[in-house]
């Protein structure tokens, strides 16, 4: 930001005041350049090897913690599709939690399946979906490594579940993906906040002075005073005092006051409703309090029955594709049954 100084004189008479003039750049966007959306898109990579992510796996990661709602709905979610489940000597409880939960984020899970010298799977790992990836042969898969090596995985011995994607047919792609603006606002919001107390430099003014009979050292200590308010925790007053001075020689011009005008709360609650309908989690069940504390949101056991019977009961379904690779004595299930709405 660049000043312009532009003098205002008659040709007798020298220049005693100098005004400042700031002209300001455009806006600029709140997210800028490349973003996990910007190069949606499955490619080859490593000389043709495998099959890159339409988005960043590692930043979906992140999302969870970006907030106070996505990450524990997610959790939420994965108690909910566990509830029920009957595990077997081939797949047990722990690792279809873990998959269960990699569905949810990610829209992709993966076992290893580990077969016996007849060809029967005897046991199912779970394959953390942030490292997996689809080689370029037909049900191929590889594990990526922290270096950047493929630990390549025999034909179908691996087992993959992915949701469906309009785009392509490599990857799934999750539903919420339409909220991650809504989840970074909300966690903007509050970083902002916490930044505003933290700084403790709360000046939302312009200190003004029309007296041109202000002397250097008084300038000097006003300048010092404002400086000095600045830090953690610092929310002092500041009292001024000029002999001899007129009404408005010192004005103060307010240009925005965070703490009359916090917009904190709208943007919190509205970010949120955005995550927890990409959920399409009931507000009931997202341990939300009612903003009218008279009212409520209603029967939370019949909420729960159609969540549970519209939501969670079709992502039961897809899970059990596992049994399609199963032998008949060692499959799982989920007790899908929900109590008739009354």
């Amino acid at each position: 930001m660049k000043g312009q100084k532009r003098s205002h004189t008659t040709e007798d008479q020298a220049p005693t005041a100098t005004a400042e003039c700031f002209t300001f750049g455009d806006p600029e966007a709140v997210l800028d350049g490349h973003t996990m959306m910007t190069d949606l898109g499955v490619w080859l990579l490593d000389n043709g090897r495998y099959y890159n992510p339409p988005v960043s796996l590692t930043g979906i990661a992140k999302l969870l913690r970006a907030n106070a709602y996505h990450g524990p709905i997610l959790e939420f979610k994965t108690n909910m599709v566990m509830r029920g489940f009957t595990a077997s000597r081939v797949l047990k409880r722990r690792e279809m939690k873990c998959a269960v939960y990699d569905y949810l984020v990610f829209a992709n899970t993966y076992f290893q399946c580990v077969r016996n010298y007849y060809g029967e799977v005897i046991e199912m790992r779970h394959l953390q979906a942030i490292n997996m990836r689809r080689l370029k042969e037909p049900g191929r898969y590889a594990m990526l490594t922290i270096s950047g090596e493929l630990v390549e995985f025999q034909p179908d011995e691996v087992l993959h579940i992915l949701n469906y994607d309009v785009s392509q047919k490599i990857y799934g792609l999750p539903g919420y993906l339409g909220a991650i603006q809504s989840m970074l606002l909300n966690e903007d919001a509050t970083l902002f906040r916490r930044r505003y107390y933290k700084n403790g430099a709360h000046v939302g003014y312009i200190f003004y002075s029309s007296n041109s009979g202000l002397e250097e050292a008084m300038r000097s200590k006003i300048q010092k005073a404002i400086e000095g308010a600045k830090g953690l925790g610092n929310f002092k007053n500041m009292f001024l005092h000029i002999p001899n001075g007129a009404e408005k020689d010192i004005q103060i011009l307010p240009v925005g006051d965070f703490s009359t005008k916090d917009d904190l709360e709208k943007i919190k609650n509205i970010s949120r409703d955005d995550i927890i309908a990409a959920h399409r989690i009931p507000p009931a069940l997202a341990a939300i309090i009612p903003q009218n504390m008279a009212g409520s949101f209603g029967d939370v056991t019949k909420i729960d029955q159609v969540y549970q019977r519209n939501e969670i009961m079709p992502i039961q379904e897809d899970l059990l594709e596992v049994n399609d690779v199963l032998p008949p004595a060692a499959h799982v299930s989920f007790d899908m049954s929900v109590t008739p709405l009354i």
